[in-house]
């Protein structure tokens, strides 16, 4: 009997000692409340021109939205910005140097300025009521170029005098009367009128005299208008020598319909319409560059005619043998035209040209005196060109590049291995050389101000990591300056003496760290908050990053969930990303955040949770990037079902639980997976999702499915309405009323769909104040206490 109570005594103690150490178990209220619950992280840090601070966003008072921080070189406690101290200091990022880094300019509050660096003397270049902006040193160093209306202006350094460079007008050049351009007609009536009144004769004779003193002793215009009619200027661009103007006309097409986006729950009490963007195919604005001849004061169009390859015709039509334009001249294809990035004395400029279609992005030199261009280098993609540094991605901008010298140019490419690498081109010799190589990707790339070596960060170790490395500008070994394992975002000081990491791990908010640039450099935690008490307080899982074998050969990397309980029905979830070129099964704390609480919440209530890096995804190279090319829904929902099939046979999951959710891209593969693989999902909750991808937006969309009139059958392979009659499973939709970008109108229509095919098993949850991204704490709430009760009455 003693020994019966001891036991009992010691059963009862450790079950009280359990209870005032264990924490809450967590629970969607807790985990979906206002982040700020979990702590403050710092962001978006950037250092003071001469590298004496260091700002940063950080909100370690729990405002309503974060504040300005800063540390000195003295001083690594982190202190309150005032707004005095942080406009008085010069970003950076803002400062433009001249050739031997000797000055620098910038602009503040619409004005010009230019510091000495030795003296740290600052001198005001301008002090006008309009805005000045984009200061740059030109002419040889010897004059500061600014832009003010959208026009040149050049400094004169030594003297003080400013100069107007160019003069561009809206509408057409005015038409002058002039005889010679009379018709017959006009020109027999003039004669007649002539000749039948004296008075005529004598004003017309004076009048000649009069314009021909005026032409004689006239000042000529200091420039010569340039007229750009109703399209639009922008990249305006001085060569370094001042020689060459540069610049682009963009017009826009006036037939394109957009979109509304109705918002339901207004302040006016009615209903109001918030301006939508274009669908994809709509008429996309088209581009012309020119060059203005300051010498000849004239300018000229850059011609596309001349670009290797520019009439080639998408592989994908081989598809439609009946509207084959490989058997007719095929038109040339639109580009936009990026740049010049010119040589640091101005002898060469290069151009990053990207053709709309995708498929193409050129680098040419261009000779600004002729408006020839030679190619340097051409990256080809059968899908659409992409990757980290090269740009285009979803019709983004021109990719990372520059000049090692006077001759030689550096820029990243995916062509030749698969994997974004820095390369490096003599444009005289026109010899291409290789710098990195390898089954990796060149993230980052920033070339050092004395052009000896490159900063990359790449993931190299892991695909999963981000590290930091300093590569001699000629190639070789690179050498890790970052030693901790997970994401590490690096921002550079001006002196290159220190860097600032933004560093997290897969179940660590981002911390700020200062070190020096060096390997074995001093490290230095500067922020401590990330994590609050409540937040630490619970033992998050570091789910384990694994790799299992697809289909066709290829290692799919995902994280992995285990369950801290035993279920009975041995459930398993997948949780698919979003955004299509993401990855999130990395050692990093995640974008997505909240769904990591919420998968270690399914973990602590049985249930077995990956979150896969599907075809598409970031970090993985361009043929992973491109596996979708015209069917989304293919092989990456293929990873998908190997995914459950993997943790059915590996992980001990009921392959008839397995329930799958996700948010856009992750929504639509839910929808997909439920809709096509019914066998395999026995659940899915889809958020945001597409459900027609020829609703969707021209940038993204183009560059994976082409556009619907040239490449139907995509989008019909791709679209989740098409295989609505697949469903069987327990199918949850939850949708924003005012989504911005995947249009409440796609659930609307699938929804309508489903209703015509007596399908059962589906609800549909919606949120009349939320756009894409929800903000609301009730409404994340709402959405997924609703997905885990689907889980939990469906999969177990």
């Amino acid at each position: 009997m003693k020994n019966y109570l001891f036991v009992l005594f010691l059963i009862i103690s450790g079950q009280i000692a359990f209870s005032q150490s264990s924490p809450d178990p967590l629970t969607v209220q807790k985990i979906m409340r206002d982040p700020k619950w979990m702590g403050t992280s710092p962001s978006a840090p950037y250092w003071s021109s001469d590298s004496k601070y260091l700002f940063f966003g950080w909100n370690p008072e729990k405002n309503i939205s974060d504040s300005a921080y800063y540390i000195s070189k003295d001083n690594y406690t982190p202190q309150k910005a005032s707004f005095g101290f942080q406009h008085a200091v010069i970003r950076a990022w803002n400062a433009s140097y001249n050739n031997s880094r000797t000055a620098y300019t910038f602009s503040k509050d619409g004005d010009i300025f230019v510091t000495d660096i030795k003296s740290g003397k600052q001198k005001r270049v301008t002090q006008t009521n309009e805005e000045e902006s984009d200061p740059v040193f030109s002419f040889d160093d010897t004059k500061i170029v600014y832009s003010r209306n959208q026009n040149l202006y050049a400094w004169d350094i030594a003297t003080g005098l400013v100069v107007q460079l160019t003069d561009f007008r809206r509408g057409h050049q005015p038409k002058t009367e002039n005889r010679d351009t009379l018709n017959k007609e006009e020109k027999w009536l003039t004669n007649e009128a002539l000749e039948n009144s004296e008075v005529l004769q004598s004003r017309k004779e004076k009048r000649d005299m009069a314009d021909s003193f005026n032409k004689t002793h006239k000042e000529p215009e200091p420039i010569k208008p340039i007229y750009i009619g109703d399209e639009r200027l922008n990249n305006v661009t001085i060569s370094p020598d001042g020689k060459y103007i540069t610049y682009r006309l963009m017009k826009f097409p006036k037939d394109a319909k957009h979109t509304i986006v109705p918002d339901y729950v207004t302040e006016s009490g009615y209903t109001e319409d918030i301006p939508g963007r274009t669908k994809v195919g709509s008429p996309q604005l088209t581009t012309e560059c020119y060059v203005f001849d300051t010498g000849k004061d004239s300018s000229f169009k850059i011609n596309t005619d001349q670009i290797p390859g520019i009439t080639d015709v998408p592989g994908y039509l081989k598809y439609y043998p009946s509207n084959d334009s490989t058997k007719k001249k095929s038109p040339m294809r639109e580009v936009t035209i990026n740049g010049p990035i010119w040589s640091p004395k101005g002898a060469y400029a290069v151009v990053d040209i990207h053709a709309h279609d995708n498929k193409d992005r050129w680098l040419m030199l261009l000779d600004a005196a002729t408006g020839k261009l030679k190619l340097l280098d051409r990256q080809h993609d059968e899908a659409w060109i992409g990757g980290p540094g090269i740009g285009y991605l979803f019709g983004g901008g021109t990719g990372i590049s520059g000049w090692i010298n006077e001759n030689t140019f550096w820029y990243q490419s995916e062509e030749a291995t698969g994997y974004s690498h820095l390369y490096k081109t003599d444009v005289v010799t026109g010899e291409k050389t290789a710098l990195t190589s390898g089954k990796y990707e060149v993230q980052q790339a920033q070339l050092s101000a004395d052009k000896k070596y490159f900063y990359i960060i790449t993931n190299e170790v892991h695909p999963g990591e981000q590290q930091f490395y300093k590569l001699p500008v000629n190639g070789g070994k690179a050498e890790r300056i970052t030693t901790m394992t997970g994401g590490n975002e690096v921002s550079i000081s001006p002196d290159e003496k220190q860097i600032a990491i933004l560093y997290s791990y897969t179940n660590k908010p981002t911390e700020l760290y200062v070190q020096e640039n060096k390997p074995g450099g001093k490290l230095t935690q500067i922020t401590h908050l990330a994590m609050s008490d409540e937040f630490k307080s619970y033992k998050w899982q570091d789910p384990e990053v694994i790799a299992f074998t697809a289909r066709d050969g290829a290692q799919v990397y995902a994280r992995l969930y285990r369950p801290s309980v035993e279920s009975p029905a041995k459930p398993g979830v997948l949780f698919v990303h979003g955004a299509g070129y993401l990855q999130d099964a990395h050692k990093w704390w995640s974008y997505y955040f909240r769904e990591f609480m919420f998968n270690n919440m399914l973990a602590d209530n049985g249930y077995t949770v990956m979150d896969v890096d599907y075809r598409g995804s970031a970090g993985y190279g361009r043929d992973w990037r491109t596996g979708i090319y015209r069917h989304m829904g293919g092989k990456d929902l293929d990873d998908e079902v190997d995914a459950a099939k993997y943790m059915a046979a590996k992980l001990g999951v009921n392959p008839k639980h397995i329930g799958m959710y996700g948010g856009s891209y992750g929504g639509f593969m839910t929808l997909m997976a439920l809709f096509t693989a019914p066998d395999v999902f026995a659940a899915g909750a889809a958020i945001r999702s597409v459900t027609d991808w020829s609703h969707y937006n021209h940038g993204y969309t183009s560059d994976i499915l082409n556009e619907p009139f040239t490449d139907s059958m995509a989008y019909k392979q791709s679209s989740p309405i098409y295989f609505a009659n697949g469903l069987k499973g327990h199918l949850l939709m939850l949708h924003g009323m005012v989504d911005q970008n995947v249009h409440f109108q796609d659930i609307v229509r699938l929804t309508q769909r489903l209703i015509e095919l007596g399908k059962d098993n589906w609800e549909l949850a919606v949120y009349p104040m939320e756009d894409h991204g929800f903000v609301e704490p009730s409404s994340w709430t709402d959405e997924y206490k609703r997905i885990f009760k689907l889980f939990e009455t469906t999969l177990k």
